[in-house]
C-alpha cells in the first residue's frame, strides 16, 4: 500500500495505490492525509481497510494529476550539509551539529508538476532528498524512540536558487521557499514497508544527465538522531515533513556551476520509494 493524493492543486483527494497496482479513491472513508489523519490513527484504519478488501472503493482515472502525497503541512524542517561530500562542495566548512532550516510551507508542490524559476532568479539549483513524515506529536523524543514516530517515506526535491540564499544576506529560507520550491512524491511509503531508510539509493538527473548518485547510509546524522535533534526545538506535530539532505552533485557544486533554466526536465528517485520529475519555467 501507497498513499496517494490526486486531483487539481490545492483541491486533491485521498487515495492509495496496492500492491497490485490498482489505483482506488479512499475519500468515502478519509477527508484527506493531514494533521488529524496522522494524530487519530489514520494510518493503522487505513491498513484495516485494505485488509477487509477495500469495500466500496471506486478506480482513479489512470490520467488524473498526482499531488503531494500528503496535504500541505504546518512546517517543512530540512537539514543542510548532511552528506560529507555535499557539505565539501558547499564550501563553508563541516557542521558538527545537524544544520537545521525551514522552508515555507506554500513551496508546496506535486510530484510532476513545473518548477517556476522565480522573477530574478539566475542560480535556481536541485537536491534530491529522503523526507519522512511525522506520525504523532513529538516534543524531546529520546533517539532509541525517534522512528516510532515516523508514519512514512518519500521523495523530495529541496530546490533552491542560490542568489537568494546565499548572497542576500540573512538565513536561507529566502532562497528555499519560492512557490513550487518543494515538490514532494509520488507517494508516501509507510515506515513499516521500508525496513532500512538508511539503506537505499538516491538520484538524480538533469536532461538525462546522471548529477547525483548517493546512498542514505552516507548521511552525516541519520534518521533516529535528527528526529531526536529536531524535537529538541520545536514540537513535531502529525503530517509535518523532514527533508533529510542531499548527497554530491548539485549545480552550485560543479566548476563552472551550472544552474537551472526554463526548459530542463529534472528527474530523481529513492530506491523502493518511487521517482519524480519536474520541468523548469519561467515565470509569467
Amino acid at each position: 500500500m501507497k498513499l496517494i493524493r490526486y486531483g487539481e492543486p490545492g483541491r486533491e483527494e485521498p487515495g492509495i495505490i496496492l500492491d497490485d497496482g490498482r489505483r482506488l479513491d479512499v475519500g468515502g472513508q478519509f477527508t484527506d492525509y493531514d494533521e488529524g489523519f496522522f494524530a487519530l490513527g489514520g494510518m493503522e484504519a487505513l491498513q484495516a481497510w485494505v485488509e477487509d478488501g477495500c469495500p466500496d472503493a471506486e478506480e482513479i482515472p489512470p490520467e488524473v494529476r498526482l499531488g503531494p502525497p500528503v496535504d500541505r503541512p504546518s512546517k517543512i524542517v530540512c537539514v543542510g550539509k548532511n552528506y560529507l561530500d555535499h557539505a565539501k562542495e558547499f564550501g563553508e566548512g563541516i557542521p558538527t551539529e545537524p544544520v537545521l532550516f525551514m522552508k515555507a510551507s506554500t513551496c508546496w508542490s506535486g510530484p510532476y508538476d513545473d518548477v517556476v524559476n522565480p522573477p530574478g532568479a539566475h542560480k535556481l539549483d536541485y537536491e534530491v532528498e529522503l523526507a519522512l513524515v511525522i506520525g504523532k506529536t513529538a516534543s524531546h523524543v529520546p533517539e532509541e524512540h525517534a522512528l516510532d514516530y515516523v508514519a512514512g517515506y518519500s521523495v523530495f526535491c529541496d530546490y533552491s536558487e542560490r542568489a537568494f540564499q546565499k548572497e542576500m544576506g540573512g538565513q536561507w529560507m529566502k532562497g528555499k521557499s519560492c512557490d513550487t520550491f518543494g515538490p514532494m512524491g509520488p507517494w508516501l511509503v509507510p515506515a513499516s514497508a521500508v525496513p532500512d531508510p538508511q539503506g537505499l539509493r538516491l538520484w538524480c538527473k538533469v536532461n538525462g544527465e546522471l548529477r547525483q548518485n548517493g546512498w542514505t547510509g552516507d548521511m552525516m546524522f541519520g534518521l533516529r538522531h535528527l528526529v531526536s535533534y529536531i524535537s529538541r526545538f520545536m514540537t513535531l506535530l502529525p503530517g509535518d515533513v523532514i527533508a533529510t539532505g542531499t548527497p554530491a552533485g548539485v549545480g552550485m557544486g560543479m566548476k563552472p556551476p551550472r544552474y537551472l533554466a526554463p526548459g530542463d526536465c529534472v528527474e530523481l528517485g529513492i530506491e523502493g520509494l518511487g521517482e519524480m520529475r519536474q520541468r523548469v519555467v519561467a515565470s509569467h
